[in-house]
């Protein structure tokens, strides 16, 4: 078996022992964090201009000389097509199907730019590619399309289903990534992810999971604020609904304040219309303050800050406070702010403090574990078993500044992909009939490989180092 990356003790990597900052930084280390955050779009453009993108094509069989390619292509080939033709399941095992995804885009919300179009995203497209790759041995492929009509993208999809093993959608905006996810979910033979929502609050699940255990809190009788109403605010709202958060003590703002049935601008066919229906049944009205108020834990997926939210507002929510700050690259409050307003626990987005909340961690690994047993789709339940197992890797090391590992945790992958395949066929929508221990033994083996083969390539130098300045 190929060993995964930083396997050597993946519980207590260097990353997840590092020193982050935590206080007050004076004038110049404010300076330093700013420019830091800044330093990773010049190196992006230089790599990408050097390296002219991200993601190629390589073989995975082997050419021991130019007559192997009458068994590669024709005529050999045509046995195995003919094989397809006559029971179609077999195209899983005569090809690469099983394990290839379309990461899909029209390009209308792209990160923090906006609708910057379907070419302006690839840039996009290929890095997740890239983390399919590298944390979850999943081939993926970028495809931008010029349909920014809900049912023109929808019609697409559909008619790209027979190459695919599954489908990733990224950088749609609200509301039609709502419809657009419903709508293919329900019509596609294949699983189809939207991982802006989804993936987004499936890690957030999980970071919830251990800090109400830092804190000492049951998920039914928090008081939840969650700032922001789009597609990972209502994506969370969803999730930690069904998990178990009641809905009746959630207060959710959006740009035009707090939700209730008192928002008479908001149509019945906006996804913030159910929870105007569900939430805030005291009526509250206000903004984020208001909402904070009392809360025992505030989600916010909102505009970058520092100044979003405030130390005060921080202060008047109950003792023992959580705060998720996730707006990217500047979260909403500095952290070391919440921390001094009376915060337990705070999270981020960013990888410089502690705690960050990066859908990455989750979104290879349950990818993994859909096309091993070969989901039909990608439920709740198989969120909720990611999320649970990725938490229970986070409790080896628990405490206030260390809810969830990062990144570099190469365990975690395989764990969450054998508990997204066990929950798939304790649902009975697995294709594929596989133990707990295959499953993990699969998913090793598949990061492992797409980690093993990027390093010999980087030796060979057929991936060359990246460009200094």
């Amino acid at each position: 078996m190929v060993k995964l990356a930083h396997d050597n003790d993946p519980r207590h990597s260097t990353a997840q022992k590092r020193a982050p900052m935590t206080h007050p930084p004076d004038e110049n280390e404010l300076r330093d964090l700013l420019n830091k955050a800044k330093q990773p779009a010049a190196d992006a453009m230089r790599g990408h201009a050097y390296y002219q993108g991200k993601m190629a094509t390589l073989p995975k069989c082997p050419v021991r000389g130019m007559e192997d390619f009458s068994i590669w292509y024709s005529p050999g080939v045509a046995a195995p097509c003919q094989a397809i033709a006559d029971t179609p399941a077999k195209v899983y095992d005569l090809t690469n199907i099983g394990n290839t995804i379309a990461v899909i885009s029209d390009g209308s919300r792209v990160l923090g730019l906006g609708d910057i179009g379907p070419q302006a995203s690839l840039p996009v497209m290929e890095g997740k590619c890239l983390l399919f790759k590298y944390l979850g041995g999943v081939d993926a492929v970028p495809l931008v399309l010029d349909a920014h009509d809900p049912q023109d993208f929808i019609e697409t999809v559909l008619r790209l289903q027979p190459g695919f093993g599954g489908i990733n959608l990224e950088d749609i905006a609200q509301p039609k990534c709502f419809e657009i996810l419903d709508r293919l979910r329900e019509a596609a033979r294949i699983p189809v992810w939207h991982d802006d929502q989804q993936g987004t609050a499936t890690v957030t699940l999980a970071g919830l999971m251990n800090a109400l255990k830092i804190v000492g809190k049951a998920k039914h009788a928090i008081r939840l604020a969650l700032i922001g109403a789009g597609a990972a605010g209502v994506a969370c709202a969803r999730l930690l609904f069904a998990w178990g958060v009641d809905p009746a003590k959630t207060i959710v703002v959006d740009a035009g304040g707090i939700l209730g049935k008192h928002r008479t601008d908001i149509g019945v066919f906006s996804p913030a219309w159910s929870l105007c229906q569900t939430t805030n049944p005291e009526g509250i009205t206000g903004g984020i303050p208001e909402a904070m108020a009392g809360a025992d834990v505030v989600i916010a997926f909102a505009t970058p800050g520092p100044g979003v939210i405030l130390p005060e507002w921080v202060a008047s929510m109950a003792p023992d406070p959580v705060v998720f700050a996730c707006a990217n690259p500047i979260p909403e409050i500095w952290p070391w702010e919440a921390k001094a307003a009376g915060a337990a626990v705070v999270a981020t987005g960013r990888s410089d403090f502690p705690n960050q909340v990066n859908n990455a961690l989750c979104f290879p690994a349950i990818f993994r574990g859909a096309l091993d047993v070969r989901a039909r789709t990608i439920t709740d339940e198989m969120c909720f078993a990611a999320a649970a197992a990725l938490a229970d890797w986070g409790t080896a090391d628990l405490d206030a500044d260390h809810i969830l590992p990062p990144m570099t945790e190469m365990a975690i992958y395989p764990i969450q992909a054998a508990a997204v395949g066990i929950q798939a066929q304790t649902q009975g929508i697995a294709q594929v009939l596989m133990s707990y221990e295959q499953l993990i033994d699969r998913a090793e083996a598949m990061i492992g490989a797409a980690q093993a083969a990027t390093d010999v390539l980087m030796n060979e130098g057929c991936i060359p180092p990246f460009p200094e300045d």
